[in-house]
């Protein structure tokens, strides 16, 4: 019988090594396109690295002090003093501090299992205990999820019902995508990939005659980077660009406004600004030329190509990733709904083909297995790249969707999956604010970067390590993920975890209901099954699930085309927006009174340029895009990721031009530095990269040094600030640097050694 495991880069195959070895993964195979991340998830490189025991930071244990955090050795403690010693101190903050005085972290792609996702089970322990601080959104897309349901729909509704592939290539004839279509990122989706579609996706497009333009700094992020059209513009500008393109739309002989008229509110007002009334700045190509570094004849063609073909305008995530990151993904929507083909075959828009692998799905959309989380009682909350202003500034008020909301005071942060130290921008700032809190509590499975700045750190097992259940929005597969290996060490589930801390704050039956673990699974399968099965689609019984390992949907595939019911009737089937329609205005938006986020789509200066940066302290703008080579930072000590390093450091690319005038050199060893910090990286020449331009994937595990971090992690580097007071959102791509080439002797990394840790107990 085949066993199989469902990773957030694909599934695998488990086959049993007959000599008692550990079990060897091999992709899936039925998928057309497998992922090599993940293959390598038992190699000893990672389990050397595995949490053993519990352990506790030494200063913490005897003295309860906040100093020496990522400094100190651990001591390793048996379960139940651990325990003991964890509970009581939740137990303290709540006496003495109450629920919101908890900071319920957990951000980031812990588990493709439904059941051991640390998030949830975590969600669930302090809603149990009365609540707990949340955060809000995400780093990937802070601006996009608060914007996107004042103006069309959701992110979670758009990232599942993008135009699928098989439309693209039998109508679009025009693919522009502002970002490119990077194969990497579409390497994974949250909860797992199945069949992976976008290169196969991308190339019967090419094939079917479609022309496809990349707009972007990079020029080799086009699925394999083969094909297409590039048009080099300045990172942080296309907002202004789109703009431009709006302007020719609007004065071409084909414009037809009956889209606009039927579906959208508030054209005219956008429509003032565009012409220069509002302000006195007509958004022409000339106009655009100067701030993009695109030529204004070149614009101007792209713009009227745009009426002329069955035409798919496609925007990356990172775009609003960046100062004022809603404008992009607001500008993008804008200039489609002028195009008018938003709803047709092959035509309309897209917010992130190229960002996971469920974009452009056929398969059915349908409920997946939920562990209930239940209710949290603490209505305070952040949005989730505000982390450190709310460690660094309780108290401080902060404005996020039209409300203003106070920092809380945090003493105890409990976090279960995900690393800050990946996610977050200014890591020097983060520690600062790191330092805080009372108490810090890490469940982790690895001595990653933030189990090692942990003063508690509780040994989680991997998904090969338990019984779970895989399943991803419309990728096509349920998945039996059953136990291949046995937990390493003294490694415990996060749900035995919780359910023993619930055991001694009085909450166990609460928590587990009296259910262990094969009960949740079938009581989580049994109720999406029930769901499921009214669309029409019957799924077998959680026993023959469990014992056949997997359930394929594609015989359920349909072509799908996004907002075509909304395009055929807007009054049957409205937006979940205030008006129904596509809002190029929005009235509530305006309502805030926000300076930098007005009620329609503008160009605004990325507030990074201003001052001694803009007059050329830092002369290059780093782009820190996703690592090819694992997904965030999971896996970075595998053999696969550390075979992408230049001399044992994240590689960062570089154009000729500027590795010339700083006389680097293919290989050289770089300093990356600003006014927040520095990093080694080592150099690939490209000429895929415009000048001006560096490009540093995240994901290195961070490694800091007395002087700069050692392992090449580009949040040393980049800016903790909100894209706007509406959203909050990270602005990571908003961040000006230098480079020179280092000398000296290279200092040594350490952050693929253990911590020390001492037994103790």
């Amino acid at each position: 019988m085949t066993r199989y495991s469902a990773a957030h880069w694909g599934v695998y195959e488990v086959a049993a090594d007959p000599a008692g070895a550990a079990p060897r993964l091999t992709p899936l195979r039925i998928d057309p396109d497998p992922n090599p991340i993940g293959l390598d998830q038992l190699d000893d490189s990672v389990t050397r690295l595995r949490i053993a025991r519990p352990a506790i930071r030494k200063g913490w244990l005897e003295g309860r002090t906040r100093e020496g955090r990522g400094e100190e050795s651990f001591v390793e403690l048996p379960w139940d003093e651990a325990l003991d010693i964890t509970a009581a101190e939740i137990a303290r903050v709540q006496r003495d501090h109450g629920n919101e005085a908890i900071f319920g972290g957990s951000y980031g792609w812990s588990s493709a299992g439904r059941f051991h996702h640390a998030q949830s089970q975590l969600h669930r322990f302090y809603n149990m205990l009365g609540g707990y601080v949340r955060s809000v959104d995400s780093y990937s897309l802070g601006a996009g999820r608060v914007l996107m349901p004042h103006i069309a729909t959701s992110m979670d509704d758009s990232n599942a019902s993008h135009t699928s592939w098989d439309v693209l290539e039998a109508h679009c004839t025009l693919f522009v995508s502002f970002g490119g279509v990077p194969l990497k990122n579409t390497r994974v989706s949250s909860s797992g990939a199945g069949r992976h579609r976008v290169r196969g996706g991308l190339k019967k497009l090419r094939e079917a005659g479609a022309r496809i333009i990349n707009i972007g700094p990079v020029g080799d992020n086009l699925g394999d980077g083969d094909a297409g059209e590039w048009i080099a513009i300045r990172p942080n500008t296309d907002t202004a660009m789109m703009l431009a393109l709006a302007w020719v739309v609007l004065h071409d002989p084909l414009f037809d406004r009956s889209f606009l008229d039927s579906h959208t509110v508030g054209f005219d007002i956008f429509r003032a600004y565009l012409l220069g009334e509002a302000d006195g700045t007509p958004k022409t190509p000339d106009w655009a030329a100067a701030i993009t570094g695109v030529p204004a004849a070149q614009i101007a063609a792209l713009g009227h190509d745009l009426l002329r073909h069955r035409t798919m305008l496609n925007c990356a995530w990172a775009l609003q990733r960046a100062a004022h990151g809603e404008q992009p993904f607001w500008a993008l929507v804008t200039l489609a709904a002028m195009v008018g083909q938003i709803g047709l075959p092959g035509g309309g828009y897209g917010l992130g083909y190229g960002a996971m692998n469920v974009m452009g799905s056929a398969h059915p959309r349908l409920p997946g297995p939920v562990f209930p989380q239940g209710r949290n009682g603490v209505s305070a909350f952040i949005p989730c790249a505000r982390v450190t202003d709310m460690l660094l500034h309780p108290g401080d008020r902060f404005t996020y969707n039209g409300g203003v909301h106070v920092y809380p005071d945090i003493r105890l942060v409990h976090w279960a999956g995900g690393n800050p130290f990946h996610h977050h921008q200014d890591l020097n700032r983060l520690r600062q604010g790191w330092a805080r809190p009372d108490t810090i509590i890490v469940q982790e499975q690895h001595w990653t970067p933030v189990a090692r700045q942990a003063d508690i750190v509780l040994p989680a097992t991997i998904s090969l390590e338990r019984d779970d259940i895989g399943f991803a929005t419309r990728e096509g597969l349920f998945v039996a993920m059953r136990q291949a290996v046995p937990p390493q060490g003294e490694a415990r589930d996060d749900h035995a975890i919780f359910a023993a801390l619930a055991r001694r704050l009085g909450v166990e039956q609460a928590f587990t209901e009296g259910l262990d673990t094969l009960d949740w699974l079938r009581r989580i399968y049994d109720e999406s099954v029930e769901k499921i099965a009214t669309t029409g689609i019957n799924l077998p019984d959680f026993d023959h699930f469990w014992e056949d390992g997997l359930i394929d949907l594609s015989v359920h595939d349909a072509p799908h085309v996004m907002h075509a019911d909304f395009r055929r009737d807007c009054s049957a089937h409205p937006l979940s927006t205030p008006s129904g329609k596509i809002e190029i205005f929005s009235e509530k938006i305006a309502g805030f009174a926000l300076p930098d986020c007005p009620g329609h789509p503008v160009w605004l200066e990325p507030y990074e340029w201003l001052g001694h940066e803009k007059a050329g302290t830092y002369p290059l703008h780093l782009l820190s895009d996703q690592p090819e080579r694992r997904l965030h930072s999971q896996l970075d000590a595998s053999p696969y990721s550390r075979a992408g390093k230049v001399a044992g450091r994240e590689p960062v690319y570089l154009n000729r031009t500027d590795a010339g005038a700083r006389g680097i050199v293919d290989g050289d060893l770089v300093e990356l530095f600003n006014d927040r910090g520095c990093c080694l990286a080592g150099a690939i020449l490209s000429d895929a990269i415009m000048p001006g331009v560096a490009r540093l994937a995240t994901g290195a595990w961070f490694d800091p040094g007395p002087d700069l971090e050692r392992h090449g992690n580009p949040n040393v580097l980049t800016l903790d600030r909100g894209a706007s007071g509406l959203s909050q959102g990270c602005v990571a791509q908003t961040c000006l640097i230098e480079a020179r080439r280092f000398t000296g002797e290279p200092p040594r990394l350490t952050v693929f050694d253990p911590p020390p840790v001492v037994t103790g107990g």
